[in-house]
Formats: C-alpha cells, structure tokens, sequence
C-alpha cells in the first residue's frame, strides 16, 4: 500500500528525513510518534505529494508528487490545525466530494453522526466554526467516502467522548481493508487506535514494532459511579462523558467507549476520595470490570 524507500528530505542545509524506509499494508493502524521536530510532518507531507524528496514514495505503486490527483482522491486526510478556509461549510463539502467522485450526503450523515449539523452551518465559513465543529467537520470529510489511505493527525483532539466513541465505531468499520497513518507526539493519545507503532527521532526511524489489539474499536462499557457525597465539580465532570443520574444524587450511569477506558478512569481518579464505588460491564451485559 505505502512505500517508503531511502527516503531523504533537505531544507539547504538542514536535512529532516534522513533514510527513511517503511512499509505499511492494508489493515494496519500506525502511530507515528515522535516529539516535535522528529520529523512527522515532513514525512506526511512527502506522502501526500507536497514536497519533492530523494529517493522513492509510492502509494499502490504510485508516485504521489506525479500522480497528485489519483493519489489524493484515495487518501482521507485530518490535519492537527484546521486550514484557515474561508469557503461556507456547503461548498467546502461539495468541493471535497468532487475530488473523488464521492456523494456530499455521505459526508453530511458522518457529521451529524459526530454530532455536527451541516446542512445547519451551510452558509457559515468554515473559519468562523468552533474548534470542536471544524474537527468533526474534518473528519467527516475523511471518513464519509471510500478512501484507501487516512492520514489523521491527532484526529480525537476537540471531541467530546461520545463524539470519540462515533469516530471509534467509523474506524472500527474501516480497520479491515483501510491503512492508517495516525500521528502524534504523545503514544498515549492514540494507543487505543492502533495496531502497530512506528517512532521517529531527529529524522530517523528508531522504533517499529506490532502490537496487540487489546481493545476492540466499537466495544462499550456500561458503568455506574457512586459518589460518597454530592459534588459539583464530580458531577459537571460525569455529565461532560453524558452520564445521568440514575439514583437521587449520588449514583450517576454512561456509556465510556472501550477505548476510552483509560481515559474515563483517568478522570475518576482526580476525585478518588469522592469515589464510593464503581461498576464496569460490557454493554452486552458481560462484566469485564468491576
């Protein structure tokens, strides 16, 4: 699927890919991590065709800075910052459609399935959304036709956790016959994602490893938290993850996507000595934690 071989990027003097090679395949989900200025981005955008480079890129045997177009129709891209497009929301997805013969509707379900109403915001310049609404926006623009290739750069910042859970649930239908390339520069924001993690440092691949899919991208867990008293802060925090109230003011119930789970107990445990008690099941009704 991508290729790269020997690959080499200068700026004069400074060169920033320094002899990359790389494969990835249908079916796997890559994290490119790294900290700032390992890399990442140059690689992306040698990927996508923005930049000329030594030695060989290639997606199914193409060159992507030659056949930029038939590339790029096959390839769902999220950047980490939203580009600052003046075009209303409505000419943005039609133009996006355009590019690979896809159907606008499709990318106005996937973002109202994310939780943003498109058609609603059809005369609104796309600069002019919130962070959260361009995400999603973005994402939908990816997800919502059939590309062979996503390219998604931190693509959960800004959501909220239900809109997570969709955007888990939308690539848990892709991960059999769709690549991912998913860069961040924290591990632990887009472990749950992936089944394979690629590092970069000062230009180099120093780090390329499989590892196990531990968490199944569309499961959810049922839980019921129990406060020991009632507590604002405790409570905004749960409402934020759509739980209710369940049982007067301390019982409180939600649904926490599966790979959102170590996230979820991150946030519990700011308030541990709130904490009464805690129920975790599938949402099959199969206990996998309590």
């Amino acid at each position: 699927m991508i290729r790269f071989q020997h690959v080499v990027k200068r700026f004069r003097r400074n060169v920033v890919l320094k002899g990359i090679d790389l494969e990835i395949t249908r079916g796997q989900r890559v994290a490119l991590v790294g900290s700032n200025g390992a890399g990442k981005t140059t690689l992306i955008r040698c990927l996508l065709g923005e930049y000329n480079c030594d030695g060989e890129v290639s997606i199914d045997g193409q060159n992507p800075r030659r056949f930029r177009r038939e590339v790029l129709a096959r390839i769902g891209f999220v950047p980490q910052l939203p580009p600052p497009l003046r075009m209303p929301v409505g000419q943005l997805i039609r133009f996006a459609a355009s590019l690979c013969d896809s159907d606008p509707a499709r990318i106005e379900e996937v973002a109202g399935l994310l939780g943003f109403d498109a058609p609603g915001f059809r005369g609104q310049p796309f600069v002019k959304l919130s962070g959260g609404q361009k995400q999603k926006l973005l994402i939908a623009i990816a997800l919502g036709r059939d590309a062979e290739l996503l390219v998604m750069d931190e693509p959960a910042a800004n959501l909220d956790p239900k809109a997570r859970h969709i955007l888990f649930r939308l690539l848990a239908e892709k991960q059999q016959d769709t690549a991912m390339l998913i860069s961040s520069h924290r591990l632990d924001e887009v472990a749950s994602l992936v089944n394979r993690v690629v590092e970069m440092d000062q230009g180099r691949v120093v780090l390329d490893d499989e590892v196990a899919d531990l968490v199944d991208l569309s499961s959810r867990l049922r839980c019921r938290v129990t406060m020991t008293r009632a507590e604002d802060a405790f409570a905004r925090a749960l409402r934020e993850w759509h739980f209710v109230l369940a049982d007067g003011e301390r019982v409180w119930e939600g649904l926490v996507p599966g790979p959102d789970r170590l996230r979820f107990l991150g946030m519990l445990s700011r308030y541990a000595a709130l904490l009464g008690g805690l129920e975790m099941l599938d949402d099959d009704d199969t206990e996998s934690a309590a």
